[in-house]
């Protein structure tokens, strides 16, 4: 079996959105990385030096590369990341090697022979 890593950062308040989105679509798990932070094209504006901007989280999903597209898919609409620049964003990488997701290889099998 082979997996993708999806990587996607997100606004805080949208995380649980996102990441039902993303199991409606065959993700088995996920791991988040709350308060980051990241500058676009325009440099993020500040009041007395500190920040003003919305908390980031990152998400980072292994998941099965036929489902790959799909979830990535629902990523992208449920953050809305089309409606403007500062919403998110979203890629997914190739993996080469994973370890500990045998108990996950079971249920994705049903998924992805369903899927296809």
């Amino acid at each position: 079996m082979h997996f993708k890593l999806i990587i996607a950062f997100v606004d805080s308040s949208k995380t649980d959105d996102i990441l039902n989105a993303a199991r409606e679509q065959g993700a088995t798990g996920s791991t988040i990385i709350s308060q980051a932070r990241g500058e676009g094209l325009e440099h993020n504006k500040t009041f007395l030096g500190l920040n003003i901007e919305t908390p980031k989280d990152v998400l980072l999903l292994l998941v099965e590369q036929h489902l790959a597209r799909s979830i990535l898919e629902s990523v992208a609409e449920a953050g809305e990341f089309d409606r403007n620049d500062q919403e998110g964003i979203a890629f997914q990488i190739d993996v080469e090697d994973a370890v500990g997701v045998m108990h996950q290889i079971q249920a994705l099998e049903m998924t992805v022979e369903e899927k296809l």
